[in-house]
């Protein structure tokens, strides 16, 4: 009996596993498209549910479309309302995955053929390059789910004389908030609604579960399912915060709809049960709630975004740059003034290219510096404001140099914007040891004590090791995508992820230099005493 508990539980983890690999596969697959269609095709809240719903049934993850709409709205991307229309989307499209489990395990049964599958695609996917491995990864996942199933099956068919019905809280309501809850937990034990969905199905054919216990956990599954939203948007911007708050209040709402259909109308849901079967009544009553829920949000979704925006508001922050006019009274306080802000947003930004190019990437201090993206035009207008004194070398030295420092860090903040190219990146194995030096170099410049000089010249050695490196890399592109190795959007998409750490990396370099620059000639400069009366604009 001990064997078939662990054949359960070793099913559960094929099926988990074989999820993953599957998911990242079809979303690797989409890459760009992914990213283009859901910030293109969102410009009404019913164009981005028909767009989460696709999105999410190709990559087979409302999850993963989830967080990467919280991702685009902490970007900047995507407004708040657009993205509600994704979420809801979402929630349509992750009910495909039952459909594929109840098809292709439950009726097909194809966990035998998956065996002698998972050797082909285990193949392709290590000898194939491109297209074909690809191919590989995503029917390596699809065959090793199907074999989890089939040992989720097998275990419980083995044990279904010691897990019965009777064992699970009963139909009142009380009992049937209980396994609300049940589905929700084993939905966040698992991060995967899908698996959690596999596991109740199966549990469901066994015996193990009445149907209407399957819908009270399929219900609890929906609200489970936002907590990796919740984690994502955690320390993210405001944004960020609204848009998976607005998740989970959807998920609850429907689930309370769900949940109501499912008290009130046990009867009907019984006959339904006699008509089409067990499994394929929850699989209807899941899509069913979706949908509805989708149908009663979409026409509210303005006044559901202004109720959302009224929970989370604005917190009273202290300004991104804080530069006192009064200064530009004096030159020499003014220039000391505009180093220390441009310094500190250098290091700002730093912190969160490092945090950005480091695997697995954290694109959250990225969306985070939208404030300090609207302030720095303040360090360019102040210091258009200074007028230097005739004879003040060192002060025309440092002025120069802050210019030219302003000027690399505005280009190297709308670089910071460009996060699908740090994705693609840190997908080519030859690229991502220097990108991840170059997280290196910016994590110690983001540290207040950073020597700025030794910082510009340990990123001049590094640009010249990009620059050659980059080199072969894109003839090595070019020659590939004449073999067939790689399709011709993959060379652009490489190609352009070279380009950017290389303009990356000379902003930086160029930033810290003349930042050094600045500061140097500061430390050179005459008392304040002994300037010439300045021209006070």
């Amino acid at each position: 009996m001990t064997a078939d508990y662990l054949s359960v539980l070793g099913g559960i983890g094929m099926f988990l596993v074989g999820m993953k690999i599957m998911t990242t596969a079809l979303r690797d697959a989409a890459g760009p498209n992914l990213r283009a269609i859901l910030t293109r095709f969102t410009t009404t809240p019913l164009k981005g549910a028909v767009t989460g719903t696709v999105s999410t049934a190709v990559i087979q993850s409302s999850s993963a479309t989830t967080v990467m709409t919280v991702g685009f709205v902490g970007a900047g991307l995507l407004t708040m309302p657009q993205a509600l229309g994704v979420i809801y989307g979402a929630n349509i499209g992750t009910t495909a995955t039952g459909w594929l489990v109840s098809i292709l395990g439950f009726k097909l049964k194809l966990g035998s053929l998956a065996m002698a599958g998972l050797l082909l695609s285990g193949l392709a996917d290590l000898l194939g390059r491109g297209v074909v491995a690809r191919t590989g990864r995503i029917m390596s996942g699809l065959c090793l789910l199907l074999i989890g199933l089939d040992l989720m099956q097998s275990g419980m068919s083995d044990v279904t004389g010691l897990i019965t019905p009777e064992m699970l809280p009963t139909q009142t309501l009380w009992g049937m908030v209980l396994l609300v809850g049940l589905g929700a937990g084993i939905t966040i034990l698992m991060q995967s609604s899908s698996a959690a969905m596999a596991l109740a199905l199966v549990m469901l054919q066994g015996g193990a579960l009445t149907m209407l216990q399957a819908l009270a956990i399929v219900i609890g599954m929906n609200v489970g399912t936002t907590f990796t939203a919740i984690l994502a948007a955690v320390g993210g911007s405001r944004p960020m915060r609204q848009t998976a708050l607005a998740n989970l209040v959807f998920n609850i709402v429907t689930s309370l709809v769900a949940f109501g259909i499912l008290f009130l109308g046990a009867t009907l849901l019984s006959d339904l049960e006699a008509a089409v079967g067990a499994v394929t009544t929850v699989l209807l009553f899941h899509m069913g709630f979706n949908i509805l829920g989708t149908a009663l949000f979409l026409p509210v979704t303005g006044a559901f975004a202004t109720l959302i925006a009224r929970l989370v508001p604005d917190k009273p922050a202290a300004p991104a740059i804080d530069l006192d006019r009064a200064l530009v009274q004096d030159s020499g306080l003014a220039i000391m003034a505009a180093a220390a802000a441009a310094t500190s947003t250098f290091q700002r930004m730093a912190e969160a290219l490092s945090a950005a190019l480091i695997a697995p990437p954290d694109y959250r201090p990225l969306a985070a510096l939208g404030p300090l993206r609207e302030a720095l035009p303040q360090l360019t207008e102040f210091l258009a404001d200074i007028r230097l004194p005739e004879g003040r070398e060192d002060q025309e030295a440092a002025y120069g140099a802050l210019l030219h420092e302003t000027d690399h860090l505005l280009r190297l903040m709308e670089r910071c914007k460009q996060t699908s190219q740090i994705s693609d990146l840190l997908d080519d194995p030859l690229l991502r040891r220097p990108a991840q030096a170059f997280a290196m170099a910016l994590a110690s410049i983001a540290d207040e004590s950073a020597d700025l000089d030794k910082a510009a010249v340990r990123l001049q050695r590094l640009t010249a090791l990009v620059e050659r490196r980059t080199r072969r890399h894109r003839r090595a592109l070019m020659l590939g995508e004449h073999a067939g190795m790689y399709k011709l959007s993959e060379v652009f998409a490489h190609t352009d992820a070279m380009r950017w750490l290389q303009r990356s990396l000379h902003h930086a370099e160029r930033i810290a230099h003349y930042g050094h620059v600045a500061h140097e000639a500061l430390a050179a400069a005459k008392p304040a005493a002994a300037a010439d009366p300045v021209e006070v604009v």
